[in-house]
């Protein structure tokens, strides 16, 4: 019993530095308002709650400490139910969800600033610069290596050299992969 007591005084502290290891998510209202103290490119993943390939990201990218480490260094990072009921205001216009209806199960109306921000298919990555001004969206799940080219092409700021498809699949066949799946 007292070894096992050594072990938990031991294990605790290790379980929740842990926990603590995780994206730092915030609003889109709360990212605009930090970009305004410490400029930075905002990713924004927009997902719903019925999606399958959103968990999986959830479960599989967003969990992985090399994804984590870099998003938390480079971005404000923002997570946005496109179906959500709570409006949102963004560069002072207020977005909600007209058509949400709280006893609907499943799919429940498509949110204004989900319109606004051009997403069609979920999950999508919105990459925001540090003006708020929305410079690409990348639809589709990704594994922490596959969502490593998309963060580094926008946050090294390669997107303002890269402007034909030639150098675009130049860019990604010299690309290397750092993080680990």
């Amino acid at each position: 019993m007292k070894h096992s007591l050594i072990l938990l005084v031991f294990l605790i502290p290790l379980l929740s530095i842990a926990q603590e290891k995780s994206i730092n998510w915030v609003t889109i209202e709360e990212a605009q308002e930090l970009v305004k103290e410490e400029p930075r490119k905002i990713m924004m993943d927009v997902y719903t709650h019925w999606c399958g390939p959103c968990k999986m990201m959830m479960r599989n990218t967003f969990t992985n400490p090399d994804v984590i480490e870099y998003i938390n260094a480079n971005y404000y990072a923002v997570k946005f139910n496109a179906e959500s009921a709570d409006p949102v205001t963004f560069k002072d216009v207020e977005y909600t969800n007209p058509n949400f209806d709280p006893n609907r199960k499943g799919r429940n109306g498509v949110h204004q600033f989900t319109r606004y921000m051009g997403v069609k298919a979920y999950p999508t990555i919105v990459y925001l610069d540090e003006n708020m001004t929305r410079l690409t969206n990348v639809s589709g799940y990704k594994t922490p290596t596959g969502l490593e080219l998309m963060l580094k092409f926008i946050a090294e700021e390669k997107y303002k050299e890269v402007k034909t498809q030639e150098e675009w699949n130049d860019y990604q066949a010299e690309f290397t992969p750092e993080f680990k799946e």
